[in-house]
């Protein structure tokens, strides 16, 4: 299975789902220490990584059930499911359309509902990247404080180093976020939710609480200072919040 990446560890399935441009291993430093909670496995998404899934015009419930898919195959279920933005998306649906498999999850910094929001001050964005990267160091240096999260992210060509995600398919799954309204799939999520919000987030306000307040069991946590990847801005309350969270559920 290509498109999955073993951490390590044993017992309770932990299953990891990046962030758009993301890939598996951009979740190495968190996996470094769930290990000690249950066997770590991460998933490249359909149009990243080493996912063969490529040009397609997927939706959210695609992303979910290759999740549920990965959970079974692995026999990780019941597992508990960890994302960082679109991840969280996709961690989110997965719980709502398989609860057998799912039993918590881990929200990083995702809103339910942007529509309206469209994909064009992305394209002015990566308009303006020095593609193709010289050099991984070259990478780094782009990207500033998420440098190496973004390394992982990025393969030598023959001219250079390039994004290993198609952006004509980043821009379809995003825009599909624009159009549609995903709080009845929050409102079917029975497992257990930890909403970690980023207090420099981009997603519409209020939501992020709000989502964690309409889950029986959900709770919510902004953290302060921290960037859309609060794993990396602010790694030692991420880590504190994440194995609170995991210590509850296993614990009980």
């Amino acid at each position: 299975m290509f498109d999955v990446v073993e951490f390590g560890g044993s017992g309770p399935g932990i299953l990891l789902l990046h962030g758009l441009m993301g890939r598996a291993t951009t979740w190495w430093p968190v996996a470094q220490w769930l290990t000690r909670y249950g066997r770590v496995v991460g998933l490249d998404a359909r149009g990243h990584g080493r996912n063969t899934h490529r040009g397609g015009d997927w939706r959210t419930e695609d992303f979910a059930a290759d999740a549920a898919d990965v959970i079974r195959r692995l026999d990780l279920g019941p597992a508990i499911a960890i994302g960082h933005s679109m991840g969280g998306l996709h961690s989110l649906v997965l719980a709502a359309s398989h609860p057998s498999l799912v039993r918590g999850v881990v929200v990083e910094d995702f809103a339910p509902d942007q529509r309206g929001r469209t994909v064009d001050s992305w394209r002015a964005e990566f308009s303006n990247w020095p593609v193709p990267f010289q050099s991984l160091a070259h990478v780094r240096s782009f990207f500033g404080p998420v440098g190496d999260y973004f390394a992982e992210c990025f393969e030598e060509r023959a001219d250079g180093y390039h994004l290993i995600a198609d952006l004509d398919d980043l821009y379809r799954i995003a825009a599909e976020w624009g159009l549609r309204d995903y709080w009845p799939f929050v409102d079917r999520v029975q497992a257990p939710l930890l909403v970690i919000e980023a207090e420099h987030t981009f997603m519409p306000p209020g939501q992020q609480a709000a989502m964690a307040a309409r889950v029986p069991d959900g709770r919510h946590l902004l953290v302060e200072g921290a960037g859309h990847l609060v794993q990396l801005s602010a790694p030692d309350v991420y880590r504190g919040a994440v194995e609170a969270f995991l210590s509850g559920l296993l614990n009980a």
